[in-house]
């Protein structure tokens, strides 16, 4: 046979023979097989049957839990968290306009029966802090066109006080007084609701918003007029509503007179600090 024929690779043809391999290298081969085989083991997670009676197969596995869901505790200390409050603030604008007008419209008395399903506290929060930032600018604006008509020459400081004046008197209005109803018509045997004593008397003084704008015409009667008309107006409102929520209970003709009066009453004194 020509010699140059022996030196082709026959290893990969069909049928060839295998290349011979030496005693050492088995050795380090079947090591390293050994080596291979005693790797790590795959981590296998089991699916257990499925439990239901309707259907066949595996149930596939859930992530475990870490216990019971939190449920917000009803003790003392809920009063004094911020989420507890949020559901009082889940209200919409077509919601808050609607309640915004009716406190507008003193005589119809079914402010209770709307804000029945869902009385808020946004209201309340938004229409004081509006009133005390626009009692507190007009205000000043007031004082400087006085000051101005009476006096050109004399200077003019705007006055930061009417800030803290304000936030007092409005907020303070806003929450003190309902409480003082609630308790006072609870000690008497009347129903009540401190959240919607709240929500009313809030709503009750949107109607100062924009009557604090035409208080800065130099006109004193007219002044007067604007104020009487806006306070009237807010102490029906309160009022009416009140009589209305509470007809079932006994005569409650004070309590009606108590709260006719204190609406005047703030609305006399916005108009005498602020806008004198």
């Amino acid at each position: 046979m020509d010699e140059s024929f022996s030196n082709l690779q026959t290893s990969h043809l069909l049928g060839s023979v295998p290349a011979v391999i030496s005693e050492d290298d088995k050795k380090s081969t079947n090591v390293h097989i050994s080596t291979v085989n005693e790797g790590p083991s795959a981590n296998m997670q089991i699916f257990p049957p499925h439990q239901g009676n309707s259907s066949k197969g595996y149930q596939t596995l859930e992530s475990p839990t870490e216990g019971p869901e939190q449920q917000p505790s009803n003790n003392w200390k809920g009063y004094f968290n911020v989420y507890s409050y949020a559901q009082y603030f889940n209200v919409d604008t077509d919601v808050v306009l609607n309640r915004l007008m009716s406190s507008l419209y003193p005589t119809s008395g079914d402010f209770f029966s709307k804000i029945d399903a869902n009385p808020d506290l946004y209201g309340l929060v938004w229409i004081c802090t509006t009133l005390v930032f626009v009692l507190s600018s007009l205000g000043n604006c007031a004082t400087y066109l006085v000051k101005k008509r009476t006096n050109s020459e004399a200077p003019w400081v705007f006055d930061v006080n009417y800030i803290n004046l304000a936030a007092s008197l409005i907020y303070g209005y806003a929450i003190i007084v309902p409480v003082a109803f609630y308790f006072s018509l609870r000690y008497m045997g009347s129903r009540a609701d401190l959240l919607r004593f709240w929500c009313l008397w809030g709503y009750s003084l949107f109607v100062f918003v924009p009557t604090t704008l035409p208080l800065l015409i130099p006109v004193e009667f007219l002044r007067w007029v604007i104020i009487l008309l806006a306070g009237g107006g807010s102490s029906c409102f309160v009022a009416l509503n009140l009589r209305s929520y509470l007809e079932a209970s006994n005569d409650l003709t004070v309590v009606l007179a108590v709260a006719f009066g204190l609406q005047m009453v703030l609305s006399i004194f916005i108009k005498v600090w602020f806008f004198p």
